[in-house]
């Protein structure tokens, strides 16, 4: 079976902000990066190159495929910062629409400014989504 991609590094995430965030994105991920910490009570850490995650749980598909991967992070994508979030939990969807100019895909929000999105509404999708990651695999997890 494939090992998982993307896997903690010894990375800086200072060295990563530096090397690929605008100024206005620096700003925005440094605020992300107190609010991530708030909700998951755990440091950043790199994951691959370019995710800034917090938190760990491992996980098992209905395949069999294991895993372990970041209870919740973000990443510079170009002009976006994206927040990972896990996808299908309950409430969210009242929430995104409450949140401000942003897309979503499956399990990823995307932005362009944080300025975009309703501060006030920001912090309910990321503490919904770890409560939901917790509630499926479990407290595991210590990165």
């Amino acid at each position: 079976m494939a090992e998982t991609k993307t896997q903690p590094t010894g990375a800086s995430v200072e060295d990563y902000l530096a090397s690929r965030a605008t100024d206005g994105q620096r700003v925005d991920c440094l605020a992300l990066m107190v609010l991530l910490k708030k909700v998951t009570k755990k440091g950043p850490m790199m994951w691959g190159a370019s995710i800034v995650g917090y938190g760990s749980y491992d996980y098992t598909y209905a395949s069999g495929r294991t895993g372990t991967t970041c209870l919740t992070g973000f990443a510079i994508r170009g002009r976006e910062i994206v927040i990972y979030l896990a996808p299908y939990w309950n409430g969210a969807t009242g929430l995104l629409v409450a949140l401000g100019s942003h897309k979503m895909g499956k399990g990823c929000l995307y932005f362009k400014r944080l300025a975009d999105l309703d501060q006030a509404v920001l912090e309910q999708p990321v503490v919904g989504s770890v409560a939901e990651l917790h509630r499926r695999y479990g407290q595991a997890g210590t990165a």
